[in-house]
C-alpha cells in the first residue's frame, strides 16, 4: 500500500500549523496496511510486531487491531547521533526485544522513515538473529530526505520534508496525542514558545 502526500488543511489562525493527514485518512490507511499485512503473514505462527518507541506506538495500536491474524509484539527504543563530519551516524540499542524471534514473522513499525540510517541498522540487526522473514511497516515515510536506500515492504503516506506532530510523533514531548498528523510551519516559532500549540489544539489546557 502507498499512498500520495496528504491534502493540506487550513492553517490555524496563526499560519503555525496545518492538518497533512485527518484521523479519517489515518484510521483509513491503518484498515488497509493491516489487512494486507494479515494476508500476507497468515499461516505460519504469530508474528512479532516490533514497535519502534516512542513516536510508533499509537501507529502499532491500531494496526495491530486492525489485523485478522493473531500476533505478538514487542518493542525496540534506539538512538542516533552524527559522531563526526568524517564519521557515520552511530545508532545504538537503549531496549532491546524481550523475546527471541528466530524463525519468527517480524515486522519493524515504524512512525517515519526519512534519511534510512537508522531503518537500516535495525534491518540488519535484527536480521543477524535470523527471523524466518523480516518487514517494515511505516506510517510514513520522507523520501525527499533519504540518504542511503532502504527497503519498506509496507508504507501508508509518502510526505514532503516538513516537521509533523501528532498521532505519536511529538515536538520536545508534546502533541502526541493530537488525532490528526500536522504539518509545523514554522518550527522555529515553535522552538521559541514549545507551548504554543497548547491553544489551537486543546484549548489552551496546561499539559
Amino acid at each position: 500500500m502507498t499512498r500520495g502526500d496528504g491534502p493540506a488543511g487550513a492553517p490555524d489562525a496563526a499560519g503555525l500549523i496545518e492538518i497533512l493527514i485527518t484521523r479519517d485518512q489515518l484510521a483509513a490507511a491503518c484498515a488497509e496496511l493491516g489487512d494486507e499485512l494479515s494476508r500476507t503473514l497468515e499461516g505460519g505462527a504469530p508474528p512479532i510486531m516490533v514497535g519502534v518507541l516512542k513516536g510508533s506506538t499509537l501507529f502499532l495500536a491500531d494496526l495491530v487491531r486492525a489485523m485478522s491474524i493473531d500476533v505478538a509484539v514487542d518493542f525496540m527504543a534506539i538512538s542516533s547521533y552524527e559522531a563526526g563530519a568524517s564519521q557515520p551516524t552511530v545508532v545504538r540499542i537503549l531496549k532491546d526485544l524481550e523475546q527471541d524471534i528466530g524463525g519468527r514473522d517480524v515486522v519493524i513499525v515504524e512512525d517515519i522513515v526519512d534519511t534510512g540510517l537508522t531503518l537500516t541498522y535495525l534491518r540488519k540487526a535484527l536480521s543477524e538473529r535470523r527471523p524466518r522473514s523480516l518487514r517494515t511497516v511505516t506510517l510514513l515515510d520522507k523520501a525527499a530526505r533519504r540518504i542511503v536506500p532502504v527497503t519498506l515492504e509496507h508504507r501508508a503516506f509518502e510526505i514532503p520534508d516538513v516537521f509533523v506532530v501528532g498521532y505519536g510523533m511529538d515536538f520536545q514531548g508534546r502533541y502526541r496525542n493530537s488525532a490528526d498528523l500536522l504539518a509545523v510551519r514554522d518550527l522555529p516559532r515553535l522552538a521559541n514558545e514549545p507551548r504554543l500549540l497548547d491553544r489551537p489544539l486543546f484549548g489552551g489546557r496546561d499539559g
